[in-house]
């Protein structure tokens, strides 16, 4: 990409938050609704930092397992098309475990049973990403995918504390595109929301440390001795933290979107988001019916960019999910959220070429402002903001000590330093809660693993597995050719994933592994009836 692709969000920060997850991927691939969006993430909270808290290691604070009772429930995804049978508690936990005297809050937890009346011991615990999305939301939309899983063993689904059920950390969002989102609109929007959330939560205990105490309190209520953990995007996080903390109590763990502990996510996404999209325009390039309709993606969109970044244009179309004709400014910020968020999954990164050729070469911007309105849809309802700013910012940005060489590379970027110094100025204000001493050092550990990624994954590239494999000593790692954020909705991971729990190796699985690698990304569309025979 040439150079004109610099720092196009410098007005517009509140477009970019740190993690996506790979459940959304999922469930636009399930047709469930429409993928999640940055657009508003970071436009949340402010308030005075204050010291890092480092915990006691988790492991050593044994804690008695209360009794957790369910009863039968329907469990249904906020699109109102999917429910689920299941059985549903609530576990009371210390907001603050170093004051069990104060503040209670509780867990939602729900488990769906196994099929079979002799069912394994050993559940599966599914764990989302975001930060700020539930377990529950997440299986909802998804559950397809674990019913080879689900046949012999129960599915255990924690909304994580600041999320769903489990007093979510929730801000109001604003859904017009046109909404000003300069840094004083940023910090209006975070001393409101702070005031909303002052009532019943103390944002700084919503870490991952704390979490994954929640998650062996809850395995501990059940009576389960040994559980297998799913996780996707930020939820590697949560899963490989609690195989650091309870490793006697870990059977087998599936991470899909791999960060490695030793990570801060964030200060590197540009670079990994532009070589993702370079990625992208080099297989359409090599596509014969995309580069015969289409030339050169990467000029079109680079010339596209530097049109919109002199003038916005004015844009009325219908919403795709309400029909609803909306009208708003169209600007080199808004495809940029396009371009990105198109990226995390194939079958909107089969739509990338033609809507910027409709855009760039035929004043047609219908498709380009459609694609704006479907990755953003409904995220205000799916993912709780607070409770991501208080992940983030106590074990991310503090990490980060971007260079003015660093900084350079990344203004080089269709992206530019945007999202850093969004998050930088949200967590300068941000309070930074309690991370465990050793949370970000490698992770060393027999337990088998299963490492998913996507060659083209514009967050979570293969490179991140490879890092975090280092230490996982019975490890396997699973590149999908040509696919994004999120590899469970690939043809045959069901079977993968469901071989590897059965078994509890990573060995044995060369049948599942030949065919996950016969998969291919979704074909790039050259007109508006589809792609080519």
């Amino acid at each position: 990409m040439s150079s004109c692709l610099g720092d196009i969000e410098s007005s517009r920060p509140s477009r970019y938050h740190l993690w996506h997850e790979p459940e959304l991927s999922a469930i636009r691939s399930a047709k469930r609704f429409g993928h999640d969006s940055v657009r508003k993430l970071s436009r949340i909270l402010a308030i005075p930092v204050l010291a890092v808290l480092f915990l006691v290691p988790s492991a050593q604070v044994p804690a008695a397992a209360p009794a957790l009772a369910l009863t039968p429930c329907r469990l249904t995804h906020p699109s109102q098309l999917v429910s689920v049978e299941a059985q549903c508690g609530r576990l009371t936990v210390p907001e603050d475990p170093a004051a069990p005297g104060g503040r209670q809050i509780q867990l939602f937890v729900a488990r769906v049973p196994a099929v079979s009346e002799r069912g394994r011991p050993d559940p599966l615990f599914l764990l989302a990403g975001g930060p700020g999305l539930a377990a529950t939301t997440f299986y909802t939309g998804v559950a397809p995918v674990f019913d080879r899983i689900h046949r012999d063993r129960d599915i255990v689904l924690v909304d994580q504390r600041g999320t769903g059920a489990s007093n979510a950390l929730t801000c109001p969002g604003n859904p017009d595109p046109d909404a000003p989102d300069s840094t004083a609109a940023l910090t209006q929007e975070a001393r409101s929301c702070l005031a909303a959330l002052a009532s019943h939560a103390d944002v700084a205990d919503y870490t991952t440390s704390l979490a994954v105490r929640d998650l062996d309190a809850v395995r501990a209520a059940l009576h389960y001795d040994t559980i297998n953990l799913y996780g996707g995007s930020y939820g590697t996080r949560v899963a490989q933290h609690y195989l650091r903390r309870y490793p006697e109590h870990t059977r087998t763990v599936i991470l899909d979107g791999v960060v490695p502990p030793q990570m801060t996510l964030g200060a590197s996404l540009a670079l990994d988001a532009q070589s993702a999209l370079e990625r992208i325009f080099a297989r359409c390039v090599a596509d014969t019916a995309c580069h015969a309709r289409f030339g050169d993606p990467d000029g079109t969109f680079d010339s596209l960019l530097t049109r919109l970044k002199t003038q916005a244009v004015a844009v009325a179309v219908p919403d795709p999910f309400s029909g609803v004709t909306r009208r708003f400014n169209f600007d080199a910020a808004d495809l940029g959220v396009v371009v990105r968020l198109s990226s995390y999954s194939t079958e909107t990164t089969a739509l990338l070429p033609l809507a910027l050729d409709e855009a760039q070469a035929h004043a047609n911007f219908a498709p380009v402002a459609g694609l704006l309105l479907q990755v953003t849809h409904s995220l205000d309802n799916l993912l709780a903001y607070g409770m991501h700013n208080s992940v983030v910012c106590a074990e991310d940005v503090p990490g980060y000590g971007v260079s003015a060489q660093e900084r350079a590379r990344l203004a080089k970027t269709y992206m530019g330093t945007a999202q850093l110094d969004a998050l930088e100025s949200i967590c300068a204000l941000w309070p930074r809660g309690p991370v465990d001493a050793d949370f970000h050092q490698p992770l060393d550990s027999d337990t088998p693993v299963l490492l998913l990624s996507g060659s083209d994954d514009p967050v979570t590239p293969p490179s991140y597995a490879q890092q975090a494999a280092r230490g996982l000593h019975n490890s396997l790692q699973v590149v999908v050719s040509g696919m994004s954020h999120g590899q469970i909705t690939a043809p045959c991971a069901a079977r993968l994933l469901s071989r590897f729990i059965e078994l509890g190796t990573t060995r044995g699985l060369d049948p599942e592994l030949a065919c996950i690698h016969l998969t291919v990304p979704t074909a790039f569309l050259t007109s508006f009836t589809g792609p080519p025979p």
